[in-house]
């Protein structure tokens, strides 16, 4: 019996109702059982009794357990509407934990957005980019590399672990209120980030195998060095784009549903934040006007991407 869609309550108030109904019937008998007293009618007045007994009797019991059912399921509503609250609190709480620590991490990405936005907005070669980023060869490409080996210095991809959002809502109650479209697009961009991160980690690997014990310069100038030099640089850039795109909208989606409070359940999608688009700068343009509106702390959400427009 499903109690809280009010199925359960017209189950008790309907046996309430019907218990009442038998105690006035039963009021009535023993209206008809004073009357048989008047005229000493003894055998009906004892069969009137006897009815009157039992409507009373099924009358108290039906509405006992009416009334029994009304409490225990009053109570065990209240219960879970403290345990949906207790879990909403908790929710809300590691959300904003994740949108503070998630927000130094997504700094790191403006050295990938150095390499990738070179010269314009990086747009990847299968959407038909052509920025610097992508064409560089030669001394260009051995420039782009000693920056690509510095970032691999500089940002721990092993970070963009703490962008996890589902771990804290798939044991809760809360999950089962969120916007089915919604949840999904949370999971599917969290594989993605660490798709992301793992690929770029054999990303390295396999650039430096491609560059061997040579320096860069030297590695580069070979004709037959420089091919495969090159399609590890953009395999780098690929999955470099792929994991600033996935980690920027995560932190959007994160704190435009922390901005919102404990009615973030209830909320649908906004295309703006959850439409894939072929580029970030595409993503950046739709997204800004609803993020730089969504205060979350001190500031807006668009700052906590810290995304400086490519030039």
């Amino acid at each position: 019996m499903d109690f809280s869609a009010g199925h359960g309550y017209l189950l008790i108030g309907g046996l309430i109702l019907v218990g009442a109904g038998l105690l006035i019937i039963s009021l009535i008998v023993n209206l008809r059982v004073a009357h048989s007293v008047r005229e000493e009618l003894r055998h009906r007045e004892k069969l009137l009794e006897y009815y009157r007994n039992i409507f009373s009797q099924l009358g108290v019991i039906l509405i006992g357990i009416g009334v029994s059912l009304f409490i225990f399921f009053f109570q065990q509503n209240y219960q879970d509407q403290r345990k949906r609250e207790t879990e909403l609190q908790q929710v809300l709480a590691k959300l904003a934990a994740r949108v503070a620590r998630g927000a130094p991490v997504i700094e790191t990405l403006g050295e990938f957005d150095e390499i990738l936005d070179e010269g314009s907005a990086y747009v990847g070669p299968e959407h038909g980019g052509s920025n610097a980023a992508i064409t560089a060869t030669g001394t260009e490409l051995a420039k782009q590399i000693e920056k690509i080996l510095l970032v691999e210095r500089d940002v721990d991809v092993r970070d963009f672990e703490i962008l996890n959002l589902s771990r804290d809502l798939e044991a809760t109650f809360v999950v089962n209120e969120i916007d089915p479209t919604l949840w999904f697009n949370i999971v599917r961009d969290e594989n993605e980030i660490k798709y992301a991160t793992t690929q770029l980690a054999l990303d390295y690997k396999d650039l430096h195998e491609a560059i061997g014990d040579e320096a860069v310069e030297a590695a580069v100038a070979k004709p037959d060095k420089e091919p495969k030099i090159k399609h590890e640089v953009l395999d780098i850039l690929y999955d470099a784009d792929l994991l600033r795109q996935r980690s920027r909208r995560f932190l959007a989606r994160a704190c435009w549903l922390f901005s919102k409070g404990k009615s973030f359940v209830a909320l649908a999608p906004v295309d703006a934040i959850e439409t894939d688009t072929k580029s970030q700068q595409e993503w950046i343009d739709r997204a800004k006007p609803v993020l730089t509106q969504t205060k979350s702390g001190s500031g807006d959400c668009f700052k906590l991407l810290r995304y400086a427009q490519a030039s």
